[in-house]
């Protein structure tokens, strides 16, 4: 059974930092994709960062320069780091392992960010 456990959401200041993990069991997880999106509240889900199994980084527009996704196949771990964040930078942030034709998900943690 695949589960990921996503954690290190929370309450921060606009500018702070903070970093979320996402732990995985159950899968292969070095041939994986890893996808972090989020969800704030009356908008739609949208994707943040991905990166391959061989290390390739995605980003969206308006996380460059600020995000930094990344993974310690040893751990079985992805890693979303946060920087400088903006209060439009909460939401609900999702973990997703992605690997031939199948898709998982995290339960989602909530980063909220204060003015």
């Amino acid at each position: 059974q695949v589960q990921l456990v996503e954690s290190g959401g929370g309450l921060v200041q606009a500018g702070g930092s903070l970093r979320l993990s996402c732990a995985a069991s159950g899968i292969t997880f070095s041939s994986c994709i890893i996808g972090w999106y989020r969800q704030a509240p009356g908008k739609q889900r949208e994707l943040v960062a991905t990166i391959s199994s061989g290390g390739t980084t995605n980003y969206a527009s308006s996380v460059k320069g600020r995000f930094t996704i990344s993974r310690d196949n040893a751990k079985n771990t992805g890693y979303l780091q946060m920087s400088n964040l903006k209060p439009e930078d909460t939401a609900v942030y999702y973990c997703s392992l992605s690997r031939y034709f199948n898709n998982y998900w995290g339960q989602g943690t909530q980063v909220t960010v204060s003015s």
